[in-house]
């Protein structure tokens, strides 16, 4: 009888180790591993993810998502089952549910648009960095829910590299049927402002 409970009590506990490790971190690509890695923190799992401000991720905070989380994204997401679009326009609702989320909790509800160094004020902000990690974080999260059915996450880009544009990173979703990417850019605007979505090719010529 001992060995039976041991035996069930070990089932219960493998069941649940899926929701505490990594989203699929063999399978991410070097791409999204490196937002992790180059501030030594952990990608996200099913479950929680590591929030991001103060630029280049100095200041920290766990979002450990409840039942209420998980319902109100889902419902969002539900918006977008129609098509490719609608879908994106559901991935921008849902990135302002996070800023609404965790802007009291961090103190970004005071944020601005293209915040940098010369705002003086990075307790309440985030830099590009920041935002690229987090919604590529949130965005892993909805994909490990299964609320994806036009896209993938894709691998993050920059752009900067031409004479006179400014350096600057985006979160990216890959459209499966076409494999068109869409930059998901937060950091152009500010506290609940939807983010930027466009094609990265058209992303990658803004400033």
């Amino acid at each position: 009888m001992k060995r039976a409970g041991f035996a069930g009590a070990l089932a219960v506990l493998m069941l649940s180790l899926p929701s505490v490790v990594p989203v699929r971190a063999a399978e991410l690509s070097s791409g999204v591993m490196q937002l992790y890695t180059s501030v030594s923190i952990y990608p996200p799992s099913a479950s929680t993810m590591t929030v991001c401000y103060g630029f280049v991720c100095r200041r920290r905070e766990m979002l450990d998502f409840n039942a209420a989380d998980r319902a109100a994204l889902s419902k969002i997401m539900a918006t977008g089952r129609a098509n490719a679009a609608a879908e994106r326009a559901a991935v921008q609702k849902a990135v302002i549910w996070f800023d609404r989320r965790m802007g009291p909790i961090l103190g970004t509800d005071k944020r601005v648009a293209k915040a940098d160094f010369r705002a003086n004020d990075d307790k309440h902000n985030f830099d590009c960095w920041d935002t690229t990690r987090n919604t590529t974080s949130l965005m892993l999260v909805m994909q490990s829910w299964n609320l994806f059915k036009f896209h993938d996450v894709g691998d993050p880009h920059y752009r900067g590299f031409s004479l006179g544009q400014t350096p600057h990173n985006t979160a990216v979703l890959l459209e499966r049927a076409t494999k068109v990417e869409w930059a998901v850019d937060l950091w152009p605007r500010g506290y609940l402002q939807p983010p930027d979505v466009m094609t990265v090719a058209k992303w990658v010529t803004e400033d």
